[in-house]
């Protein structure tokens, strides 16, 4: 998947790709068969961007964003369901890209989560991550 990627960026900074079908295409004669779900995903843990009509990396001298903050505004709240399972509702259809934020972090008390449409499921060890991980969502979302 490294390769890929990098053979991505590659292709992305080397002529003004569009399309997502495109990228799909030319990955696939640099031998790196993918599919438009593929792409995406990569695009989305790239960091890239559309600008216009093209695809752009994100630039390396931007200021640091607080990935929390930018996916806050989605949070409509956070609850324990059982003694290691949390659940994160948000706003219609954002809850993809607050469970990306949440499992870029890494966190330990994460184990894994599960997303929908508007709802998370984040499973933790046991009760006393599930409350470590609560008071951590509720001081970086603010819900």
């Amino acid at each position: 998947m490294h390769a890929r990627r990098e053979t991505l960026r590659r292709i992305i900074t080397g002529s003004p790709v569009g399309r997502q079908e495109d990228l799909v295409r030319l990955l696939g004669k640099a031998g790196f068969p993918a599919t438009q779900s593929s792409v995406s995903r990569d695009l989305r843990e790239l960091g890239v961007a559309k600008r216009g009509d093209r695809y752009v990396l994100p630039d390396e001298h931007a200021p640091v964003v607080d990935d929390f903050a930018a996916v806050a505004r989605f949070v409509r709240s956070i609850r324990p369901a059982g003694p290691n399972l949390a659940v994160i509702r948000t706003t219609a259809g954002s809850a993809q890209s607050v469970a990306i934020v949440l499992d870029r972090a890494e966190w330990p008390e994460v184990v894994g989560t599960l997303s929908g449409d508007d709802t998370i499921f984040v499973a933790t060890a046991g009760s006393a991550t599930q409350r470590r991980l609560l008071a951590r969502l509720h001081d970086k979302l603010r819900a």
